[in-house]
């Protein structure tokens, strides 16, 4: 298999492709493409990523290429058991394909706002109120999801799951724009930062030569 990621730096969903990856236990080949780097339209119109219009992650898997991080995360757990993504208990489960789902198709403006940057931290950064408001929402998804599931590990649903998966780069978010959080979410993050893939991801952002450049200032 082939994974095709832009910058780890920026890229939130590439994260989420390749913690699914890391995730599936099953061996891959990483190749990095810079966001618009020097060949990034000509892989869009005739390189690599061409099958998903320019978007990453991409994974390709002998004939089978596969786009979009949720759509890759579901074609690997086809291929190694959806136990290992998802929780078993059914009503656990329920919660977290609803909050992955809301992940994936929400949050606006936290994510217009609040672009991922993991090397960055940025001071003074002040949330619109309806970037707060996703705050919120998010913390008390995360809050309940603890409270009624989480009594297997430190993670959203006890283990490292799906759930994790699509909220990692809000932790990077979290942590760069320095959004205060109360003590369970902050022990949440924590948990997720120190996990050895997250850590591996986050020492190769910061070992990355390119910079966006209006991705490193606020407002």
């Amino acid at each position: 298999m082939k994974l095709i990621i832009g910058n780890k730096n920026y890229s939130s969903w590439s994260l989420r492709g390749w913690l699914a990856a890391k995730q599936s236990g099953l061996s891959f080949e990483e190749i990095v493409v810079p966001l618009f780097g020097e060949n990034w339209e000509a892989d869009k119109h005739g390189g690599q990523i061409r099958p998903s219009s320019g978007k990453v992650p991409l994974l390709w898997d002998g004939d089978a290429v596969v786009w979009d991080s949720l759509a890759i995360l579901e074609y690997l757990a086809d291929k190694v058991g959806r136990d290992r993504f998802w929780p078993k208990d059914a009503v656990a489960r329920g919660m977290a394909r609803s909050m992955v789902s809301e992940m994936h198709s929400s949050y606006a403006a936290l994510r217009g706002e609040c672009p991922m940057n993991v090397r960055k931290r940025f001071d003074g950064f002040e949330p619109s109120e309806a970037c707060k408001a996703d705050i919120l929402r998010i913390l008390g998804l995360w809050a309940e999801a603890r409270s009624r599931f989480g009594s297997g590990g430190p993670f959203l649903f006890g283990t490292f799951g799906a759930a994790d998966v699509f909220f990692a780069p809000v932790v990077s978010r979290f942590i760069s724009y320095q959004i205060p959080v109360p003590g369970f979410a902050a022990a949440y993050m924590q948990a997720l930062w120190e996990h050895e893939w997250m850590e591996a991801w986050i020492a190769a952002s910061e070992n990355e030569e390119w910079v966006i450049e209006h991705y490193e200032t606020v407002g």
